[in-house]
């Protein structure tokens, strides 16, 4: 991973509220970037996302075709990003939080990449619905189904966290589940990415739309990937054992608050303690400087 990890434990032992339940199905995730000569490493973020680009908005069948050639995937990768980002507030941000979802999840998580999702929302005519991002972790012969949630936001208090539980709810709805595990069951890139036969055929069995999603919630994961702007982390100028207690401390005071909120807004979805939750928060110290460099990145490459 190329950032620092601060926090990675249950919310079992962050929780301060020893009444609220369930709490063993959820997690806590936090990453920080590093600082150099007096500032936060801009560069270096930038470059995680165009590492991770590829994967996020080309098919396998197309990163194949391109393997080493890559100005020739970025060139390529470039053209199915929609630019949300240039579209005022409301999900500004929004495609450069997928990839760095997607990174997270590749180097962390080592999960694969089954939906390139910007190239799914690129290419299909439903783009506003659906997981930002749809992975799955292959561990000893069996497998779990990601669906993550990525937002870019300016802040962080209870009053933005409303907006996350709302797509977290819709993203567990039946008739949602089940569509994307259609998309999941028709793209070829599982075929390419697993080579399992037999794994191959056990995913795509508990997949089909013929099985109850009931089956298939102890299999699910939602990684809800959070990535703010943060006074501490703008204020910085040299990391710190200071600093990485601040942020420390206000993500576990931010995780307390959203999980609270989840459980009472969507707690009663059947078979919410059988899914697992991850809430992923990552600080940035502006907002409009990140996404104002994605986009100019972005614009460069369309025009090769």
């Amino acid at each position: 991973m190329d950032f620092e990890v601060i926090i990675n434990d249950s919310f079992v032992n962050i929780s301060d509220n020893e009444d609220l339940f369930p709490v063993a199905n959820k997690w806590v995730l936090s990453l920080i970037n590093e600082f150099e000569d007096g500032h936060w490493r801009y560069k270096k973020f930038q470059s995680f996302i165009w590492d991770n680009i590829a994967e996020t908005a080309l098919s396998f069948e197309e990163r194949k075709c391109l393997v080493d050639q890559s100005h020739s995937i970025l060139t390529a990768a470039a053209q199915n990003l929609r630019l949300t980002d240039k579209e005022g507030d409301i999900g500004k941000g929004s495609e450069l939080a997928e990839i760095v979802l997607y990174g997270i999840m590749k180097n962390h998580y080592k999960a694969l990449p089954v939906v390139p999702k910007i190239f799914y929302k690129q290419n299909s005519q439903d783009n506003a619905k659906g997981a930002d991002g749809v992975h799955i972790v292959v561990e000893g012969g069996d497998f779990s189904l990601w669906f993550g949630e990525a937002k870019f936001y300016t802040s962080i208090e209870d009053a933005r966290l409303s907006s996350i539980i709302e797509s977290v709810g819709n993203s567990l709805k039946t008739d949602k589940m089940k569509k994307e595990n259609s998309i999941i069951t028709n793209v070829s890139d599982i075929d390419g990415l697993i080579e399992d036969v037999v794994l191959k055929e056990k995913i795509r069995s508990a997949l089909s739309n013929k099985k109850s999603i009931d089956d298939l919630k102890r299999r699910i994961h939602v990684p809800i990937f959070i990535l703010h702007e943060c006074e501490l982390t703008a204020q910085c100028e040299k990391m710190s054992d200071d600093y990485r207690k601040s942020v420390i401390d206000y993500h576990k005071d931010r995780a307390n608050s959203y999980f609270k909120k989840q459980i009472a807004n969507i707690g009663d979805v059947f078979g919410y303690e059988e899914i697992t939750f991850h809430i992923i928060l990552f600080p940035v110290p502006s907002k409009d400087e990140i996404v104002s460099k994605f986009v100019k990145n972005v614009e460069h490459y369309k025009e090769q």
